[in-house]
């Protein structure tokens, strides 16, 4: 056999075992992976890249290399999972860093952690005062993690004790031109509905590289042409100026009745109408 090919067919199965190797043993992003992970991983690709262009190795070699440097990390994820002081002991475990505001200097020394190092860790979370926080952990691949004191915590809607609707997921219905029954099915739509949209927007179905239909039912789109502007739905802005018109009338016949509890009843309904409009206008904008 020609040495190229002999090459060129050890390299595709190395890559192929490489391939089976990390499916079962990198489940995570690197910047998650344990440090034996990473460094078996390392090792895989050592034993692929050496074993594909030195000739002398025997393939069987190759292969019983890859079948250790394979089973048995996966072996210790697997036997990670029932056993918390081996996985401590493979992965390390988090390890405090500050608690009610104050450094605490011996478990820095124990990471090797420098004051510098900790303050651009804390820099990358926008954290640039420690006393603003509260516990933070330094966990076994590096990563700050931490909790700010509750003077200092971003406001949310349960913090002020405002009702917010649920958020569900935009859902793609139509991608590269084509049109996504399951989706659109899902959000309560279906092709006539979606024709429709599309129609009052001036826009062909094989035109659109991407169409969204988010919770409150709104179809935007994202054409191939990216010269061309984007179509927006003219729905709400329609609805909008019919609220609008409404709570002008509304006003107009309460003060040309001279009645008392008709022009209550009239000056009521366009109030409301008003808190209607305050409820549509941010999503019109």
């Amino acid at each position: 056999m020609p040495s190229w090919l002999e090459v060129a067919l050890r390299s595709i199965g190395a890559l192929v075992g490489m391939f089976v190797i990390s499916k079962g043993l990198l489940r995570k992003s690197v910047g998650e992976s344990s440090y034996f992970e990473l460094m078996t991983a390392i090792a895989v690709a050592v034993i692929a890249g050496v074993g594909s262009i030195q000739l002398n190795i025997p393939v069987a070699f190759i292969i019983i290399a890859f079948i250790v440097w394979g089973l048995v990390p996966i072996a210790s994820s697997i036997f990670q999972l029932k056993s918390m002081r081996y996985r401590n002991f493979i992965n390390g475990k988090g390890i405090p860093i500050i608690k009610d505001g104050k450094i605490m200097e011996d478990n820095l020394k124990t990471y090797r952690m420098s004051t510098d190092e900790l303050m651009r860790k804390l820099r990358s979370k926008n954290v640039f005062q420690v006393a603003d926080v509260e516990f933070a952990v330094l966990e076994s691949n590096g990563e700050l993690n931490m909790m700010l004191k509750k003077e200092y915590q971003p406001l949310d809607a349960k913090t002020a004790s405002i009702h917010t609707a649920s958020i569900k997921e935009p859902e793609a219905v139509i991608m590269d031109g084509k049109v996504l029954d399951e989706p659109l099915a899902t959000r309560g739509f279906n092709r006539q509905w979606l024709e429709d949209q599309l129609t009052k927007m001036e826009v062909a179905i094989e035109n659109v590289f991407l169409g969204q239909v988010d919770r409150d039912g709104q179809l935007t789109v994202d054409l191939f042409d990216d010269q061309l502007q984007k179509p927006q739905s003219t729905e709400l802005p329609l609805l909008l100026q019919s609220i609008k018109q409404s709570q002008a009338d509304l006003e107009t016949f309460s003060l040309d009745t001279d009645d008392p509890k008709a022009k209550e009843l009239y000056a009521s309904c366009a109030k409301e109408m008003e808190r209607v409009k305050q409820m549509i206008e941010p999503y019109v904008k």
